[in-house]
């Protein structure tokens, strides 16, 4: 292989875009809407949870990082709201305060199946594994700034702003180890799985064969809303 090939850097930037990129194709399948990111990025210097709704996931192994979610009061309910609809649930039935615990067990749950779908991509594009906890969400009325557990020799943070479709906003932080990864030689990310993918995949190709015609973005699609209970 050339130089050139072998000099393929997968670094911060790439990470961060990859963790938007689920966090849109999660919301949109699960609430049935548009949510956007901002083609901008902030670099910050701290982390943490903020009024109203904070959620945050630890993940650890390949490499070591913090995922912040915070949601203003409007912006929690937009997204609940639209899922539990879609979910067929009567709007008379629906919960009307953001600091509801179904609201927040109903976000919290988003946010495992985001990060979920995000070190699922880690596995396949990078050829390593991260494992995270389950997601922690909090009702604020104040902010509350956080750290890692494990140290980070040189740490990256982040902040992208998000938008809904109703022009609600909200914003994911990440703090991680500066890291790159460099390419040594191509492969077929497809190649790369474990016994459970190798399960689902099974399922998939059946669920598959049920519904000719259907496009792998349809069965993705179908499979997320799947895991969401939909």
């Amino acid at each position: 292989m050339s130089r050139e090939n072998k000099d393929v850097v997968y670094g911060t930037e790439d990470l961060l875009m990859s963790l938007c990129n689920s966090v849109i194709r999660v919301l949109n399948v699960a609430t049935q809407s548009k949510v956007n990111y901002s083609g901008m990025v902030q670099r910050i210097t701290k982390i943490g949870l903020k009024p109203d709704i904070g959620c945050f996931v630890l993940f650890d192994g390949g490499f070591t990082g913090l995922v912040v979610l915070n949601f203003a009061a409007d912006t929690a309910m937009e997204i609940y709201e639209r899922y539990m609809l879609h979910m067929g649930m009567p709007k008379s039935e629906l919960a009307v305060s953001h600091t509801s615990d179904e609201v927040s067990n109903i976000m919290g749950e988003l946010m495992n199946q985001i990060v979920g779908d995000f070190t699922g991509k880690v596995r396949r594009e990078l050829q390593t594994n991260i494992t995270q906890n389950q997601p922690k969400m909090l009702v604020l009325n104040k902010q509350v700034m956080l750290s890692v557990d494990t140290p980070l020799d040189r740490p990256e943070m982040r902040r992208v702003t998000f938008y809904t479709e109703k022009s609600n906003i909200f914003y994911l932080e990440l703090a991680i180890d500066r890291t790159e990864f460099i390419r040594l030689h191509d492969f077929d990310s497809s190649e790369v799985a474990d016994p459970d993918a190798l399960m689902e995949q099974e399922r998939d190709n059946h669920a598959a064969s049920s519904a000719p015609g259907q496009s792998d973005e349809e069965a993705a699609n179908e499979e997320l809303l799947r895991s969401l209970g939909m």
